[in-house]
């Protein structure tokens, strides 16, 4: 596998880190059915009979809207002035999509072309709590594309829900090249083992995961959070509305998520939430300010229907942060 590697920053002054602004997101380009449900899924589980389920939601909502880790994530870094660039599989149905992410300066040369497969497919049904039922048709995704991976310049790579072969390979490749790396299992856990999840998690400057796939993470490595933080820098633990556990070594803080009168869908919330955290990173701020930055991203995320719907300019996430948590705008 031929690679092109920049210079290892071990050395380099944050100053000239800081030039360079091209961020790896490395993760899924699908397109989102999303389908609002106007009750509670438990309403329509009969308890004792969870082993032979056959249920039926008539939804009130659809839309049909851009997705995917990695085009969530580099759509939310673009609104952040930064660089992305995605590496990713799609199939022919795909240029469209392209078009809209080169239109806000999303790089996508390391997108692959599958010829014949479609691009990747989400089918997404929301209940009135919130909560998420999902059917994912992976496609051309099932391609593994890390021998596309251009290094020269990458400042911070994200390993987000993938391909499971560039999942492997990429926190590899990056920590060789001392490359700084999220790490963002999500909606793959469960078809990660326990050794595979280890190795992504070593070497990560951050690991994220909600509190129910922490727990997933935890049953799979037997590790705990103090396990986790030998290996990776800091794990962030996201709670939803009740904000978020940036947890160090050294201790543990908890930082607010941002009050909103209404939400209209909380999907691809994460994946804003994870881009802010990356533009806080990449100024140097401390682990709760980055988490502070992800919470205000992700709340213009929650508040249109869709993950790459919402447009607030740079003045407005500044205005909601400060409105927020009383402090400037750090990024």
């Amino acid at each position: 596998m031929e690679l092109r590697r920049r210079a290892p920053t071990r050395g380099l002054s944050h100053a000239t880190i800081l030039h360079m602004t091209t961020v790896l997101v490395s993760g899924s380009l699908a397109f989102d059915r999303i389908m609002d449900f106007p009750g509670l899924f438990r309403d329509h589980f009969v308890e004792g009979k969870l082993h032979n389920i056959n249920v039926s939601f008539v939804v009130d909502h659809f839309d049909e809207n851009r997705g995917g880790t990695a085009g969530n994530i580099a759509y939310n870094l673009a609104l952040l002035n930064l660089s992305p660039r995605i590496v990713s599989a799609v199939g022919d149905d795909f240029a469209s999509y392209r078009s809209a992410l080169e239109a806000i300066g999303v790089n996508v040369s390391s997108v692959r072309v599958i010829p014949g497969e479609k691009t990747a497919a989400a089918h997404i049904i929301t209940d009135k709590a919130d909560n998420q039922i999902t059917a994912f048709y992976p496609g051309a995704l099932l391609q593994a594309c890390d021998s596309l991976l251009v290094l020269d310049g990458v400042a911070l790579a994200i390993v987000a829900p993938g391909n499971m072969v560039d999942m492997e390979s990429i926190p590899r490749i990056c920590a060789d090249a001392s490359i700084p790396f999220f790490y963002d299992p999500g909606q793959q856990i469960a078809q990660l083992n326990g050794e595979q999840l280890k190795a992504g998690i070593t070497g990560a400057v951050a690991v994220f995961a909600n509190d129910y796939e922490f727990g997933m993470i935890s049953q799979k490595t037997g590790w705990a959070e103090s396990d986790v933080l030998r290996s990776a820098k800091v794990l962030i633990v996201t709670l939803g509305e009740k904000g978020c556990r940036v947890i160090t070594p050294e201790s543990e803080v908890r930082v607010s998520a941002v009050p909103l009168v209404e939400v209209a869908d909380p999907t691809g919330a994460g994946d804003a939430f994870r881009a802010g955290y990356a533009a806080g990173f990449l100024k140097g701020l401390s682990p709760k300010v980055c988490a502070r930055v992800g919470s205000v991203t992700a709340s213009f995320a929650v508040e249109k229907q869709g993950t790459q719907t919402h447009q607030p300019t740079l003045a407005d996430i500044a205005r909601r942060y400060a409105s927020t948590y009383g402090e400037s705008f750090p990024v």
